[in-house]
């Protein structure tokens, strides 16, 4: 159970908010000195790549559209949402269909922390270090049927909770999925915290996907539901405007969204006039999972 993938990118889970700050002050004032931090990675340039964002940056820096389609509306919103209890519906083509407390369920999974780059479709791009448990773990308790080949995932919908769902700016709920073969893969995960931290109800308290070397749409937020079917489901993105958002939604500096380029990101947290920086295939996670797609034309299927 879980362990299948190991975290190489940084010096090691950097996990408590505290110990991300004594590294920050660490590393500023190895910096000073021209020295770097031995046994970080092999590539000081990479280890400073995946240097955390801050929790500021991290929790006030959201697409939530529930709560509001500007970055601050979900912190501002969110904090109605009521997180406990929560139970998740596993259903479609698995052996134990039914209403799972989220509570039973955590005993059950192995945590981890993992430090995974974020990069969303708008170009800008953040490090999280998150806590959670690897997806694959989730789906064999209720168990995969023969034949299942996609997961569909399901947001929560509660009008009196969530007011910017009271706008039809997305057919709601948020809907979102993958392939079987994605979903099993070691880097995804359910995350339930970042920082050391239960998650904030506007990063997807209590349950996320995080699929890291996707476009962030694709780790859809506070789920509800989860099924197993035999078809590719329907995605919120794709289905209100299909030409911009593919079903796949892979980080690729190759296929630009029809108005905007997709080679270069914006890091939060660098200042305004900061550098872009270039956009790395499937968010750098290439290694890992190009095999996922070998033999598919990626620009066709975006």
């Amino acid at each position: 159970m879980a362990h299948r993938w190991t975290n190489n990118l940084t010096r090691a889970d950097v996990t408590p908010y505290g110990a991300y700050l004594n590294r920050r002050e660490l590393m500023a004032g190895l910096a000073g000195l021209g020295l770097g931090l031995a046994g970080i990675t092999a590539s000081p340039a990479r280890a400073e790549t995946l240097e955390p964002n801050s929790w500021d940056d991290i929790t006030s820096y959201n697409n939530f559209y529930e709560f509001g389609t500007r970055k601050d509306d979900p912190k501002a919103n969110a904090g109605g949402m009521t997180t406990t209890p929560w139970s998740i519906r596993l259903d479609g083509m698995v052996d134990r269909p039914g209403t799972y407390d989220l509570a039973q369920i955590l005993p059950q999974m192995m945590i981890e922390d993992r430090i995974y780059r974020l990069r969303c479709v708008e170009a800008w791009s953040m490090v999280v270090p998150w806590q959670g448990f690897e997806l694959a773990d989730l789906l064999d308790l209720a168990g995969v049927q023969d034949g299942a080949r996609y997961v569909a995932f399901e947001t929560l919908l509660r009008r009196d909770e969530m007011p910017g769902t009271r706008y039809p700016v997305l057919d709601w709920p948020y809907v979102e999925g993958l392939r079987l073969d994605e979903a099993r893969h070691p880097l995804t995960i359910m995350a339930t915290g970042i920082y050391g931290k239960p998650l904030p109800n506007q990063n997807g308290a209590p349950l996320r996907l995080v699929v890291p070397w996707k476009y962030g749409f694709k780790s859809i937020k506070s789920v509800v539901r989860i099924t197993l079917t035999d078809s590719e489901p329907p995605t919120s993105w794709n289905k209100a405007a299909p030409g911009e958002y593919g079903f796949y939604s892979n980080v690729n500096p190759n296929v630009d969204h029809p108005r905007w380029s997709q080679k270069a990101e914006r890091r939060i947290g660098g200042g305004l006039f900061a550098k872009k920086v270039p956009t790395l295939m499937f968010n750098g996670y290439e290694q890992d999972v190009a095999g996922l797609y070998d033999g598919m034309d990626l620009a066709r299927h975006f």
